[in-house]
């Protein structure tokens, strides 16, 4: 039987959100930014990167884990690359600075490469995939997250990697939705965890294992004791999520740790170093301009490549061949329409939060 939950529209939700951190100490902007992009993972379907993310976002602003009102550091740059240093700062802040700088070099020069280390949580990925496409470029990027270990390698069960996403984006095809492939590199993100943790849908058969190298879908071998609307804290679990498809889940793993963590310089997942222990994201970005490459009509090819790859006939169990991409545009549709569906914990913590920083709930 399905979790119950609350459906709420689009447009309060963001409301809601928007007033909880400016209560926290951002200004307008920034609060609505991080709103927005929140309830738009929502939006897409990956409630694991939405509004569940708020009361941990608070806690690190309360703890200084994160900062309000940052921006990038320009450590270093050439006309094609730059490293950036986020500060801190909140993911939903800082990762638009960075994608847009790593935009304006590509248009000059053709392609370029940023590198950024120490971003708050840079939340959905595919919001950064997104933003290049729409500017007409195509952009992939890897993920690891300093100090950040929940993944167990191939063939162990101690944590080594983060869940380090991966994400390509193609620029959008006129009346089609945007090509976006945009995946964890462990069978579930985090978030899906804590989602279902707060009775969502529940995380897949042998997502989990534990110390004792037991295969587990119960988000207490990651999180510990499950109290209801309590903290949901990786440490207090001895277990931890499993890399997708084996032998390849884990290297791309292992890749994305040395691409974003050791040469964007915020470090790997582990070993923990340095006294705070403080969690940033480290994001490779590399952005490249079609018009400079030798595609000889890259819109019209990729067009006829898509409608190849979707007229191979539905295997049993499924309508239609899906492209990366479709399933979000559709689930995007129907919830703008319909509204975003929240579990009831999820909504039940946020009222609460709201409630403790004096700002109005309205449902």
């Amino acid at each position: 039987m399905a979790a119950p939950t609350h459906i709420i529209p689009a447009g309060t939700l963001r409301d809601l959100v928007s007033a909880i951190f400016r209560g926290v100490g951002c200004d307008k902007a920034e609060a609505a930014r991080i709103a927005f992009y929140l309830v738009s993972a929502n939006l897409t379907g990956h409630d694991s990167h939405g509004v569940i993310r708020v009361p941990r976002y608070v806690d690190d602003v309360r703890a200084g884990r994160t900062l309000v009102g940052q921006s990038i550091d320009i450590v270093s740059e050439s006309p094609t690359h730059a490293v950036v240093d986020g500060q801190y700062g909140f993911g939903q802040t800082i990762a638009p600075q960075a994608v847009d700088l790593g935009i304006r070099k590509a248009r000059e020069a053709g392609l370029s490469v940023i590198a950024l280390r120490r971003s708050a949580h840079a939340g959905r990925i595919g919001d950064w995939g997104e933003r290049a496409a729409e500017a007409g470029l195509i952009s992939l990027h890897f993920v690891n997250v300093e100090n950040g270990e929940l993944v167990a390698p191939y063939g162990g069960t101690a944590r080594r990697f983060a869940t380090n996403p991966v994400c390509i984006g193609i620029p959008p095809m006129p009346g089609r939705p945007m090509l976006l492939l945009d995946f964890a590199t462990s069978v579930v993100a985090e978030g899906k965890v804590l989602v279902a943790s707060n009775g969502g849908k529940p995380v897949p058969e042998g997502a989990l294992i534990g110390a004792d190298g037991r295969l587990s879908t119960d988000p207490a071998t990651l999180y510990g004791s499950l109290e209801p609307n309590g903290p949901r804290k990786p440490e207090n679990g001895t277990g931890a999520i499993r890399a997708f498809g084996e032998h390849k889940g884990s290297g791309l793993a292992f890749m994305c740790e040395i691409l974003a963590g050791v040469l964007c310089g915020g470090g790997p997942s582990g070993p923990r170093h340095g006294p705070e222990r403080r969690i940033g994201n480290g994001m490779l970005s590399i952005y490249l301009d079609p018009q400079h490459f030798g595609a000889r009509d890259f819109v019209a090819e990729t067009i006829a490549y898509a409608e190849y790859v979707k007229s191979s006939s539905p295997a049993d169990g499924f309508a239609e061949v899906l492209l990366p991409g479709e399933p979000e545009a559709r689930t995007r549709a129907e919830r703008e329409a319909r509204g975003v569906p929240l579990q009831i914990d999820t909504w039940t913590n946020l009222c609460w939060i709201a409630t403790a920083l004096g700002v109005p709930v309205i449902d």
